[in-house]
């Protein structure tokens, strides 16, 4: 469940401040296919989608155990995701979790923001274990990802996809 929707000016610019909890990855693909219909660009949701649950899902296992100087928790320590749907509590609010669509044709960026100044690692890849492959699919979906330390506090990991030329016709152009 998200905790609000945020559309500025620019239609074409929209975030999604998500709750630190296991839904916030539905929440993030609800959020990107509402976007991309509205913007007539619903042939890229399947790849949007699972490029914003591996970024959201990579924020909420990094960056929910971050402390002020940006390290997260300590492998094997408990998590602060709560593991049960219900109502926000005081702990949730403590740190932020925003999905962010730009559509700059023939462009789409897809950045999720988190609290952890502790960038995104590709490690090797292991087809037998559960998890580690999430940045390699990023890579394989998307025309380039990368992340940027954010100003204060945090880090925002950006994915760029490029949108088919007939869904350009009559939408957001750049100036030529």
């Amino acid at each position: 469940m998200s905790t609000g929707t945020a559309i500025a000016a620019d239609p074409y610019v929209v975030s999604c401040t998500l709750a630190p909890r296991f839904e916030a990855v539905r929440s993030a693909r609800e959020f990107a296919r509402t976007t991309l219909r509205g913007w007539g660009l619903d042939s890229l949701f399947d790849d949007v989608a699972l490029v914003a649950s591996e970024l959201v899902t990579n924020a909420l296992r990094h960056a929910m155990g971050a402390t002020p100087d940006g390290r997260t928790a300590e492998r094997g320590a408990p998590s602060q995701v709560p593991a049960q749907p219900g109502r926000l509590q005081a702990a949730d609010a403590r740190v932020p979790i925003r999905i962010s669509l730009v559509h700059r044709s023939p462009q789409v960026v897809c950045a999720v923001s988190d609290p952890s100044a502790q960038g995104p690692v590709a490690r090797e890849a292991d087809f037998v274990a559960e998890s580690g492959r999430g940045l390699h699919l990023v890579d394989s979906f998307t025309s380039s990802w990368g992340w940027h330390p954010l100003a204060g506090a945090g880090k925002v990991v950006w994915a760029l996809f490029d949108a088919p030329p007939e869904s350009a016709a009559g939408r957001h152009r750049r100036s030529l």
